[in-house]
Order: structure tokens, then C-alpha cells, then sequence
């Protein structure tokens, strides 16, 4: 297509996608009538079937990217545990490492339906660096849409080029779905926070550079807890023992402790008690990144499975020629194919503001996790012995979206916001 082709050739001569991306993003707001943009809502097993011209464009660049700098090296990323630095900070060249923070200082400026596109993409190459950098891509918006203009200043452009890397911290030892309990203080010492107490399971934890933590600074309940920037290096915090995972290997993940840890008060995100509501609009936006990233790992894994039942033989005849065979991808097609609709339809959603966008996010969530998990899972049976190797990619994509149930909030709490809003009508 000829405006993928121009990409690929300007990132080639310009060594940087943000531009052409935040062009693209210039196009999309001509092509608005209201709030909603003319896009088509039609996807199929293809995932660029129904997208817009631009959308392939950002879509295939982002394939490109994966297959070419990614892929590759998924495998020894998972065995050897390394963070890949250099290959996110090429990433962030091209315009993911802000897409949807605004233009202003740097972000690249694009909707949330073009941050769900892009994660799918980067995830086939690798599931668990594509979820770090979503992680990374929800702080820097968390900043960008909530901080005052020095912050937004100062920090999106260090985060926009991935020079700076940033961590969420929210779930701690005590407090995981019951987020509303958290027990890390930041008290008041003349124009500074004092902190204290720990945060679990932290992605990027020690090895990034920017903690956004959601701590107590008023009174039990949501209005007391406040949104505060810790920078890495700063007295009193301290990081556990790196974990020992059956997935996401290629991001490091250990406790963030705070004892006595002193921040000056201007790094409050928002205002003072605003932290909780800074955290949930944030999950909101990273329930469809982490659910893209797994309709990424399922289409990988779904494509390798029909490769491989086209080539595999067995009483004489290809495993694709069997009705076993023939129902199951059939069966992963529908379910692939229903998620990422569920998922599309709420990025619109959130791009949008609409009234329904809380429960559709965690719709989209809950059965795209669920439901693409299945899909890998089915897609190792389909390899057979071969599947359960690691020389196959699909038992890593299968260790990879397995955590992808239980974060941004775990299925369950989703089906629960679900039914919140079901009994309220």
C-alpha cells in the first residue's frame, strides 16, 4: 500500500516515526464529524481489515517494527530475563513511547483505538516487553492529562523518548483488589511528603526511572489517597528481590519500598486526593492496552497454529485436512475475531468519553484475556508435543497472557463493574 510504503521509507531516511505518526493524528481530526471519528467498526480475522488507510499505515509500522526488531530476540529476552532498553527506546524513535499523550511536549498525540492497533501489533513479537511498554505509555498520559505545565514539561519528553522509564504503583502486599485500602502514607513535613510502606508486583521495578505511586495523604477511603512522582535515586526507596515469574520475563518486577522517603510536595499529579480517580481512569486505558496485547499474542498464535497444521502430517494426511482440526481453528478464529470487536469498540469508547465507558472496558478486558488465552492454549494442543517446546513461540506467548487475567484489575473485579452497571438500569 502506497502510504505504508511512504512510512516505512521516512523512518528509514528520518530515524523517526513521531512525526509521521502525529501527522496521521492531524489527518484523523480532519476526518471527525463531532466527537466521533469515521472509522469503520468492521474487523474480522485479519487485523487490519476495516481500518482506515492512515490506521494501516501506523498498524504496519508497528508490525515492521515487531517482526524485524522484536521477534527475533523474544526467546532469549524470556531465558536470559533482560530488559530490552535499546529496542523500547527504537521503539519510542518511531512514536510509542507517548502515543496517546498530547503534542504538545512531545507525546505523539494519537487516539486510544491507534494505541490498541499498535500494542496488538509490537505484542506478536514480543507479549511481555509490548505490556511493559504499555505500562509506560499509561503513566506518561497520566502525567500528561493530570500534571501542571512544569511537570508535563519536564517529564514527557524524557518518557516520549523512553530516555526516562516509568512504573505504576498501586497494588501493594495488603491491597490488591481492594485497592481503596492501600496503606503507604505520605504525610506532610513543611513543603515536602514523607513516605512510607511498600508496593507489590511492580512492572519495571528498579530498573525504571519515574514511580507514580498512589498513596495516602488524607483520610481512609478514596478521597484521601493523592497521585505522587518518585524519582529513582531518591533517599529511603528501596526495591525487593527481583521476582521469579512464569511469564513477562523480559521486564523486571520487584517490590518498591519507602521508608522515611522524602519528596518535595510538588510531586503531587493532580491534586491532593485526586489519586484514586488518577488511577482508575488510568486502569480504564490499560485494561484495552493489556487486552490488546493479548489479541496480538492469540493472532501470532493462531497463524502458527494453521501453518502447522498445514505442514504436519499424520496417518497420511495433513492435520488440516482433519475435522478435529478444521472446528478448533474455526472455534479460535470466531472468539479471536469477537474480542478484538469487544476491544475496538472500547478504545472508541474511551476516545469518545462515553457514559459506558468503565463497564465496556472491563467487558472488553475480561473476555479478551479470557478468550485469547484460549486461543494459544488451543494453538499448543495443536502443535502437539512440539508445542510444549521451548523452540515453538507459542508456549511463550501462552506463559506470557497468562498474568493478563489477574492485572489492571483481575477478571473477576471486571465482572463486577460489569454487573454494577447491568443492576443500576
Amino acid at each position: 500500500m502506497f502510504v505504508a510504503a511512504l512510512i516505512t521509507k521516512q523512518v528509514r531516511h528520518a530515524a523517526t516515526g513521531r512525526r509521521i505518526l502525529q501527522g496521521f493524528q492531524r489527518q484523523s481530526d480532519r476526518n471527525k464529524v463531532g466527537t466521533v471519528a469515521v472509522r469503520s467498526f468492521i474487523t474480522s480475522v485479519d487485523p487490519s481489515h476495516g481500518l482506515t488507510e492512515e490506521q494501516i499505515a501506523i498498524q504496519q509500522l508497528a508490525i515492521d517494527f515487531a517482526r524485524n526488531e522484536m521477534m527475533p530476540n523474544m526467546a532469549m529476552w524470556d531465558e536470559k530475563e533482560m530488559f530490552p532498553v535499546e529496542t523500547m527506546r527504537a521503539a519510542a524513535n518511531l512514536g510509542f513511547g507517548a502515543i496517546y499523550a498530547q503534542e504538545e511536549f512531545g507525546g505523539t498525540g494519537l487516539s486510544r483505538l491507534d494505541a490498541s492497533l499498535i500494542f496488538e501489533a509490537l505484542s506478536q513479537g514480543c507479549t511481555s516487553t509490548t505490556a511493559y511498554i504499555s505500562i509506560h505509555n499509561m503513566c506518561a498520559w497520566m502525567i500528561d492529562t493530570f500534571g501542571n505545565e512544569s511537570q508535563r514539561e519536564k517529564w514527557i519528553p524524557l518518557l516520549a523518548g523512553m530516555e526516562k522509564f516509568a512504573s505504576y504503583c498501586l497494588t501493594e502486599p495488603g491491597s490488591g483488589s481492594d485497592a481503596v485500602s492501600l496503606s503507604t502514607s505520605a504525610k506532610r513535613d513543611g513543603d515536602d511528603l514523607i513516605l512510607n510502606g511498600s508496593k507489590a508486583f511492580i512492572s519495571g521495578g528498579g530498573d525504571t526511572d519515574v514511580y507514580l505511586v498512589m498513596c495516602r495523604t488524607g483520610s481512609a477511603g478514596p478521597k484521601g489517597i493523592s497521585c505522587v512522582l518518585v524519582e529513582k535515586g531518591t533517599p529511603g526507596l528501596h526495591f525487593g528481590k527481583k521476582e521469579k515469574k512464569v511469564g513477562w520475563n523480559s521486564q523486571p518486577t520487584r517490590m518498591v519500598i519507602f521508608e522515611d522517603c522524602r519528596v518535595p510536595a510538588t510531586n503531587i499529579i493532580g491534586k491532593e486526593g485526586q489519586g484514586f480517580n488518577i488511577a482508575m481512569k488510568g486502569l480504564n486505558g490499560g485494561r484495552i492496552n493489556i487486552a490488546s496485547c493479548s489479541l496480538g499474542a492469540a493472532q501470532a498464535s493462531l497463524q502458527a497454529a494453521i501453518d502447522h497444521v498445514k505442514v504436519r502430517k499424520q496417518f497420511g494426511k495433513p492435520l488440516a485436512s482433519f475435522q478435529n482440526s478444521q472446528f478448533r481453528l474455526a472455534e479460535m478464529a470466531t472468539e479471536l475475531v469477537a474480542s478484538r470487536l469487544l476491544v475496538r469498540n472500547a478504545a472508541r469508547a474511551l476516545d469518545n468519553d462515553d457514559l459506558d465507558t468503565v463497564p465496556l472496558c472491563s467487558m472488553a478486558k475480561y473476555y479478551a484475556t479470557e478468550k485469547c488465552f484460549n486461543i494459544i492454549n488451543e494453538a499448543l494442543q495443536l502443535h502437539g508435543g512440539y508445542g510444549y517446546l521451548k523452540d515453538y513461540s507459542v508456549q511463550q506467548y501462552l506463559r506470557d497472557t497468562r498474568v493478563h487475567m489477574i492485572l489492571e484489575g483481575t477478571n473477576e473485579v471486571m465482572r463486577l463493574l460489569i454487573a454494577r452497571k447491568v443492576l443500576s438500569d
